[in-house]
């Protein structure tokens, strides 16, 4: 079955009735064993196991939970935990089974995600390559000769492999990016604490992100909407907080002298390139000073860091050196003999680099870069180890020492062919805003978001419906469940696709109608409209409480051809009476 994996066109598929998660898992575990690709699992889920899984799923939404990620496959890096199933962390002899499952994958599943199994790794995350793992390589399905990215090469890869919607990566150095950019994803590297690292084993405790991986900007917020929020139990978790970029069309570039190529990727046209095409959708290019961010990249190996590496591993590394990848001993073993004053010496150092880039956001949207300088192949690794992986890491290293945020977003391709990225930067605590901008260019950022005007919905863009990640990933938010006063009446309009309702005011006869009060950035607002198509057109809907706020109104001469649903009181309530003669096969 060539069904796209896009959260849209699963929902699509759920809400038509011609797939169900029980079929699903069947295709995906099919296409498991199609692939050939075996080295990107340390854990795959057995098929019966899955088949249950996805059986038990379809039973909670006929209940009527409400289940944003229905039937919603994902993968998980190996050093997440999963409740009953070995984290491994890339390392077979450092292997136990959690009890429970990490916060952020309990909070993808309680959703209806489907988790496919567990992913290969650069040994305890440690590397920007892919390779540096006792379980093999993955091969990058878009360039076998080269690497997969790491250290979430697993979780990139099964998504290039279009084995799963989106996965989970972490990222302390640029694990979340560098993957994403070598299999053509998006990656996005949240703001540090937005997403628990409770149940991940830890590399650098006080910088590890969780990440995502997925085949678009809307899938991306989707996911982040559900996995975000505060842990009590992680230490490092921080409260969700949402700020707006600078209502700038200027983006950050570094200088010329400042950027670094290498290897034959030919990725310094591909910049060039990709500056035009910025250009081109209306942002202004300014050059800036990128050496703050040079240097704080630097101390990340260069200064006490890797002790903190060390520490985490300390005893499992002094008692069975021998289950390390041989670089991945090399560099945790560089990390012993850090005194507490270069400890200080170099925390005092980050905080000045810190305040001296500060000023360099001044008047920007957000800063880009690309998301790496080169593209290493296998045997660039086989012949030196570690030159090519810090390489990799020249744009992505000062990242989480300056507690910023990131997107790392596809930007076509190089003269050679090979998959070209930029990475969008921006200050903690506006990932959401800087996602957008990413996806919908300048204009998301010009007007302010807490400008915001609320919509009635009544179809497919309400919560775990097929067009619900479009809004999401627009800034809209879920204020709640409304009814309408009993003065409308609703029709099923099945064209085009998805299917859709139309609601309309009627003079007698009326039914009060359930919908949900979204939030609207209205800055974005013109955008959303635009997707809105006849017999469809913005009015005012009068809610029973007696409020009155606008909404989609259908249009009385459609509405007369259409079959009338109003008995249903709702277009979720009609989803489910559809659904439920189609396996009566009435």
């Amino acid at each position: 079955m060539n069904q796209p994996l896009d959260i849209k066109s699963l929902h699509n598929a759920y809400s038509a009735g011609t797939l169900s998660p029980t079929q699903l898992v069947t295709m995906v575990h099919d296409r498991i064993e199609a692939c050939g690709n075996e080295k990107i699992w340390i854990h795959c889920i057995p098929r019966a196991a899955a088949l249950a899984f996805a059986a038990t799923l379809e039973q909670r939404k006929a209940a009527g939970e409400l289940l944003p990620l229905y039937g919603i496959p994902f993968a998980i890096k190996d050093n997440i935990d999963l409740a009953g199933v070995p984290t491994t962390a890339g390392c077979p002899e450092y292997a136990f089974t959690p009890a429970q499952s990490a916060p952020v994958v309990k909070k993808l599943i309680d959703a209806g995600a489907i988790p496919i199994g567990k992913t290969n790794l650069d040994q305890f995350a440690t590397g920007l390559v892919g390779v540096r793992s006792p379980y093999g390589v993955p091969r990058n399905p878009l360039a076998p000769d080269r690497v997969p990215g790491g250290s979430s090469s697993g979780s990139a890869v099964a998504l290039s492999e279009s084995l799963v919607t989106f996965s989970l990566g972490t990222d302390t150095a640029g694990s979340g990016r560098v993957p994403a950019m070598f299999n053509r994803l998006w990656g996005v590297k949240p703001s540090k604490g937005r997403l628990s690292t409770s149940g991940v084993v830890p590399a650098c405790r006080t910088l590890d992100c969780v990440s995502i991986f997925a085949f678009n900007a809307e899938d991306a917020m989707a996911v982040l909407a559900v996995a975000e929020g505060y842990d009590p139990t992680d230490p490092y978790s921080q409260k969700t907080l949402d700020r707006s970029v600078p209502q700038s069309q200027t983006l950050g570039i570094p200088s010329p002298e400042q950027l670094m190529f290498f290897g034959d990727a030919g990725y310094e046209e591909a910049w060039k390139d990709a500056l035009k095409d910025l250009e081109t959708q209306g942002w202004i290019l300014k050059i800036i000073d990128f050496e703050p961010f040079l240097k704080a990249a630097r101390l990340l190996y260069e200064g006490p860091w890797v002790s903190e590496r060390f520490t985490a591993l300390e005893k499992f590394l002094t008692d069975k050196p021998e289950a390390f990848f041989p670089a991945t001993r090399s560099i945790l073993s560089g990390g012993a003999d850090h005194s507490a004053r270069d400890v200080f010496a170099a925390t005092y150092r980050l905080a000045e680099l810190r305040r001296e880039s500060e000023a360099i956001w001044e008047g920007l949207a957000a800063i880009v870069t690309p998301t790496a300088g080169g593209f290493p192949t296998l045997a660039d690794l086989e012949a030196d180890p570690i030159g090519p992986n810090s390489q990799l890491g020249y744009y992505t290293n000062f990242m989480n020492l300056l507690d910023l945020c990131a997107v790392a977003a596809p930007a076509g391709s190089g003269p050679t062919g090979l998959p070209f990225g930029l990475t969008w930067i921006a200050p903690r605590d506006t990932d959401r805003a800087l996602l957008r901008i990413a996806a919908h260019g300048p204009d998301a950022a010009m007007t302010s978001e807490s400008e915001t005007l609320p919509l009635v919905l009544f179809g497919a863009h309400m919560r775990e419906l097929p067009l619900n990640p479009q809004i999401v990933t627009l800034g809209a938010k879920f204020i709640g469940e409304v009814q309408t006063s009993a003065k409308y009446k609703m029709v099923h309009l099945p064209d085009p696709a998805p299917q859709r309702p139309g609601v309309l005011r009627v003079a007698s006869g009326g039914v009060s109608i359930t919908g949900e009060l979204w939030e609207f950035p209205k800055n974005i607002l013109g955008q959303f409209l635009s997707t809105i198509r006849q017999p469809l057109g913005l009015g005012e809907i009068e809610l029973i409480d007696g409020r009155r706020c606008h909404g989609f109104l259908c249009e009385a001469a459609a509405a007369d051809a259409a079959e009338d649903i109003s008995s249903h009181g709702g277009w979720r309530a009609f989803l489910g009476y559809t659904a439920e003669h189609q396996v009566l096969g009435f």
